[in-house]
C-alpha cells in the first residue's frame, strides 16, 4: 500500500531539459526525505540528489551538480527534480525512494520504499 510514484520521463535532445515528480500513495511523504536515483545499463544505481523533509539541506551526485535542482512542494506533496543541459550520460531509469526518515542520504542503503520508474531518454 505503501508506494512512491515517477513521473516527468521522456525523450530529450542533448542540452534539454525534464522535470521529474515524486508522489506517494499511501503517506504524506512531506514529512520524509527523499532521493533520486538512477540506474544505466550494466551500472549500479546511484543516488543522484536527496532533499531532507524541512527542506534546508540538499545534496547533489558530482556528476549533476550545476544542472540538476531537487526541491519540494509541500501545498501539493510533490517532490521534483528539475534537470537542464542533459547529456547522453543522463539516458537512465529514475527512481524516488525514501528510509521513511526525515533526513537527506544521497546512498541507497536502507531505502524500503521504491518507486517504479520513469525513463529519460536522451537522443539527438
Amino acid at each position: 500500500q505503501v508506494q512512491l510514484v515517477e513521473s516527468g520521463g521522456g525523450v530529450v535532445q542533448p542540452g534539454g531539459s525534464l522535470r521529474l515528480s515524486c508522489a506517494a500513495s499511501g503517506f504524506n511523504l512531506n514529512y520524509y526525505g527523499i532521493t533520486w536515483f538512477r540506474q544505466a545499463p550494466g551500472k549500479e544505481r546511484e543516488g543522484v540528489s536527496c532533499i531532507n523533509s524541512s527542506t534546508d539541506t540538499t545534496d547533489y551526485a558530482d556528476s549533476v551538480k550545476g544542472r540538476f535542482t531537487i526541491s519540494r512542494d509541500n501545498d501539493n506533496r510533490m517532490v521534483y527534480l528539475q534537470m537542464n543541459s542533459l547529456k547522453p550520460e543522463d539516458q537512465t531509469v529514475n527512481y524516488c525512494a525514501t528510509d521513511g526518515g526525515s533526513d537527506c542520504d544521497i546512498y541507497y542503503y536502507g531505502m524500503n520504499y521504491w518507486g517504479k520508474g520513469t525513463l529519460i531518454t536522451v537522443s539527438s
